[in-house]
């Protein structure tokens, strides 16, 4: 009964990291070798906070922390996912998970955002200090 009960956990525990992880499970190999031409620039990272407010903050949320079955882009993996995993999630997006596609942002608009979500916690821009979620 204890095996039982410590497969099942496990199990639970599997099935909620990979909802948590959601989409960036799916990027292919490959995408994990392309670089951010923006990465760590502050300017950038600034325009970024602003394409997010406009593009992904009505369903994220202005503080990354997403709702319902929205998931939070605060987390350490989307931060320390490669840049090219959510250069894809951003060009492709998912029926499935409910994403839609930035395709029709041109790319370096797509590198700024990935940007902003991958800078580091010192230099941490928030696009509307204390705003609304939604």
């Amino acid at each position: 009964m204890r095996l039982r009960a410590i497969l099942l956990a496990g199990c639970l525990l599997a099935a909620a990291w990979t909802r948590e992880r959601g989409l960036l499970s799916q990027a292919p190999q490959n995408a994990a070798s392309v670089r951010n031409p923006f990465e760590k620039d502050e300017e950038a990272e600034r325009a970024g906070a602003k394409l997010y407010l406009r593009e992904c903050a009505a369903c994220h949320g202005s503080d990354r922390e997403g709702h319902g079955r929205v998931p939070r882009l605060n987390r350490p993996d989307v931060r320390e996912a490669p840049p090219g995993e959510l250069f894809w999630i951003l060009r492709n997006g998912s029926l499935h998970y409910g994403m839609p596609s930035f395709a029709h942002l041109p790319e370096p608009q797509r590198w700024q955002i990935i940007a902003f979500l991958r800078q580091s916690t010192a230099r941490r821009t928030t696009p509307v200090p204390n705003g609304p979620n939604r």
